[in-house]
């Protein structure tokens, strides 16, 4: 009884294949009808022995290739549609042709099609001979056949599921922004490559505060590294001057916002960051470059909430206090990649000029952008007299100003701009320069581009070595 049973478990695995009505394992490279599938293979110019090492992968491909070559140029089929595909609710009726465009439909109409015959890439053979442009005016001798496909994605609406198959048709179809998160998760469902791809282009391009979120959500749930490169760049270059007006409080994780706005202060023996609530945070704002902050109404405002911890503050004040009395030396800095003193300049279509005066240790800088045609834009910085301020109240009041005629400096200014999603980069090389007070002298290099992209986002770094 046992043998019985386990020879007939054992005859259940098998499966009839073929008009010879041989016996085959699933297991084994290839489960169909051999003779059939040498017949496909010469039919679409494919490598048999290729064929039985992957037949599945191979045999799509070479399908969705044999399609694209020979109906690329033809119009859209306006006959009886070949399959039925049921999903969202909804029956979408499709043809074959632009079916194959997608691998998780290929699939599914290759797995149909094999349950309905005992031999089905012989049946397979005659529909692509059916469908070869010599013989269009012959109706195919497919059945039509129902596929089914389940979709468990949040993200997938039948918009814009709908646009997804569009596509298959139609390869310039308009991506509305408002749709595009739906159609990148179709296209993913789908296999759907091209679309795919242009679904990311129109998302990088497209960018925006109210955006950025859940746009990096998908390209980390998709595994789309394009994607949230993209993401993190533009937040790189938004940040800074976005911050104070397109804060959107919603995006916090709300277990951190309520643990916060539960307290109604921090103890004034612990800071936020050395509770255990802000423990996780500390390696993120080790990151910053508290050095950057100059004045000391600023470092007082830090103080007073009570976020960072005192040492750190402290450290900060002690770090001026030594750059001061050394002529404006940072003795502290070595590293102009990771902790130079940075400043920028966004630079707007409607800016042909564009100044911003700061203030370090004594010393004052324009930092200045000017544009000289529609494509040609040049940026430096310049030093200038604390005499020679517009408005010298406002800039170094309550200040140092330092008399000395010269001032080394080690800097580099970088400007970026998006063109057709891409970054452009433009930098001069870290210079070491002697800045002093005339005119033949107080000039930096000049970095020259040529770019179509708008807004350029443009950044002086430098620090002062010891001189």
């Amino acid at each position: 009884m046992i043998m019985s049973n386990m020879q007939h478990k054992a005859r259940l695995e098998r499966r009839v294949t073929g008009s010879t009505n041989r016996w085959r394992l699933p297991k084994q490279p290839f489960s169909g009808d051999l003779l059939s599938l040498s017949q496909m293979c010469k039919a679409l110019s494919i490598d048999f022995e290729e064929a039985l090492r992957n037949p599945d992968r191979l045999c799509i491909s070479q399908i969705q290739k044999f399609f694209f070559e020979n109906f690329k140029n033809k119009d859209i089929q306006s006959g009886e549609a070949d399959v039925i595909l049921e999903c969202l609710g909804f029956k979408w009726e499709l043809h074959q042709p632009q079916l194959f465009q997608s691998e998780t439909l290929a699939k599914l109409y290759l797995k149909a099609l094999a349950q309905g015959t005992t031999h089905p890439l012989r049946e397979l053979e005659e529909l692509l001979r059916a469908q070869s442009p010599k013989k269009t005016k012959e109706k195919s001798p497919a059945k039509r056949i129902i596929i089914s496909l389940k979709i468990n994605d949040p993200l997938v609406t039948k918009v814009a599921f709908a646009t997804a198959l569009k596509n298959l048709y139609m390869s310039e179809v308009e991506i509305n922004l408002e749709d595009a998160l739906g159609v990148l998760a179709s296209a993913h469902i789908l296999q759907f490559s091209g679309l795919f791809q242009r679904c990311v282009d129109v998302m990088i391009a497209r960018l925006k505060p109210s955006t950025i979120k859940k746009f990096y959500e998908a390209g980390c749930k998709y595994k789309e590294e394009q994607l949230t490169t993209g993401c993190e760049k533009w937040l790189e270059m938004n940040l800074v001057p976005l911050v104070g007006t397109q804060i959107h409080l919603h995006k916090i994780p709300q277990d951190l916002l309520h643990k916060v706005l539960k307290s109604p202060s921090f103890p004034e023996n612990c800071c936020f960051l050395d509770r255990d609530i802000g423990q996780s945070l500390r390696p993120l704002f080790l990151c910053m470059r508290l050095h950057g902050i100059t004045k000391g109404k600023d470092l007082e405002v830090l103080r007073h909430i009570n976020f960072f911890p005192e040492s750190w503050l402290d450290q900060v004040t002690a770090n001026h206090y030594h750059a001061l009395e050394n002529g404006g030396d940072m003795l502290y800095l070595k590293d102009l990649n990771t902790q130079a003193v940075r400043f920028g300049l966004l630079f707007n279509q409607e800016n042909t000029t564009y100044s911003k005066t700061i203030a370090l240790y004594g010393f004052f800088f324009k930092i200045k952008g000017l544009k000289h045609d529609t494509t040609s834009y040049s940026f430096y910085m310049q030093r200038i007299k604390h005499t020679d301020l517009e408005s010298p109240s406002a800039v170094y009041e309550h200040n140092p100003v330092s008399l000395r005629a010269a001032r080394l400096v080690k800097y580099e200014i970088r400007a970026e701009a998006l063109v057709d999603g891409k970054w452009q980069e433009f930098r001069t090389n870290q210079i070491k320069q002697k800045f002093g007070l005339t005119t033949s002298s107080c000039k930096s290099h000049t970095l020259k581009i040529q770019t179509v992209g708008m807004p350029i986002y443009v950044s002086f770094a430098f620090i002062f070595p010891a001189s």
